[in-house]
């Protein structure tokens, strides 16, 4: 096999690249300002690679990703022009993925590093006497934020979690922006998604600030209503979906520290996209996430809170009738074929 040069073409789906000595590694935040993302870039969870694939286009029978040795097990996807054609489950300390047996003649690909934990890739090589190009991503470009329940890392593997289902369903360019058990409306997040490109933002919010009580009745609104308006001090005509959280089990009725219950979060979240829609912001829509995932669905959650893996499929082919009514402004596709 030979290797293909290493450069920022061949990522999609981070926000920010590092080139380090041994390789590139992806981040889910802007790398150079970790210290503003407390703790710890988010408690470790954005170099975390949820949502970050790699493209080509390339008449190769094989095609191999090295990476620093994993820290903890994996499982990398590969996709042949849009469908799942291998899964790689992956050891700790591995550090090659060999995917094989591509069908012959030209074909996009594209794989996507784990969900799970952060990696270092160190190369990318395909046949000896193939051709591989990066593959450029012209769909409309779709930031999601929110929790674990976004980043999932209890789906299958990478392309199975719901974002990214969602997104080859609806024709999106996806960055993952789910941080477990981090998801609390942080003002650098509101920074974040309003300085990065986008044709459609969603925002599932509320569980974490559930679970850990990270916000009074009091400040709930406010926070909500700084971070919407900070989005659109660039992205005004963005439509943008407000997804309150899906069925909680003892959550809906038990108060949290703070004296909240998701239902008093949901009604909260409801009533701040109203306030901002009678403002005029009328490409800003709510949906209750219960619609998505309710009381009937129980049995996919594992621990009255978390999505199984058939339940992260689920919400991935459900997301699309969720969101209908404010995609119709979003398909503005461009010519994908490569120069």
């Amino acid at each position: 096999m030979k290797q293909l040069p290493l450069t920022d073409e061949w990522f999609h789906g981070a926000v920010s690249l590092e080139q380090r000595e041994d390789g590139i590694k992806p981040w889910r935040i802007p790398y150079k300002d970790y210290n503003l993302y407390p703790p710890e870039g988010l408690e470790g969870k954005a170099e975390i690679c949820a949502g970050v694939r790699l493209r080509l286009r390339t008449d190769s029978a094989e095609v191999a990703v090295s990476f620093t040795p994993l820290a903890d097990a994996a499982a990398m996807d590969c996709l042949v022009c849009g469908e799942l054609f291998r899964t790689l489950s992956l050891p700790a300390g591995a550090s090659e993925a060999l995917f094989c047996g591509f069908p012959g003649g030209v074909k996009d690909l594209e794989i996507w590093l784990p969900q799970n934990i952060g990696m270092t890739v160190i190369g990318l090589r395909i046949g000896a006497q193939a051709v591989g190009v990066p593959l450029p991503d012209t769909r409309p470009r779709w930031i999601t934020y929110g929790s674990s329940i976004t980043q999932c890392v209890g789906a299958s593997s990478p392309s199975r979690a719901w974002p990214a289902i969602a997104a080859e369903a609806c024709g999106y360019s996806l960055t993952n922006l789910g941080f477990s058990g981090n998801c609390h409306m942080e003002p650098m997040i509101g920074r974040l998604i309003r300085d990065l490109p986008a044709d459609f933002i969603s925002i599932c919010a509320g569980v974490n600030i559930y679970g850990a009580g990270t916000l009074s009745p009091r400040m709930f609104k406010p926070l909500l209503i700084g971070m919407l308006e900070t989005i659109r001090e660039k992205h005004r005509e963005t439509p943008l979906l407000v997804i309150s959280p899906i069925y909680g089990t003892v959550r809906e009725t038990e108060l949290n520290m703070q004296g909240l219950t998701l239902p008093m979060i949901r009604e909260a979240i409801h009533e701040t996209v109203e306030l901002l829609r009678e403002r005029g912001d009328r490409q800003l829509y709510y949906q209750d996430g219960q619609n998505w995932l309710g009381p009937e669905d129980e049995a996919f959650l594992t621990d009255g809170l978390h999505p199984d893996a058939e339940g992260y499929e689920l919400l991935g082919r459900r997301f699309r009738d969720l969101h209908e009514f404010a995609f119709r402004d979003v398909h503005r596709f461009a010519d994908n074929e490569l120069l």
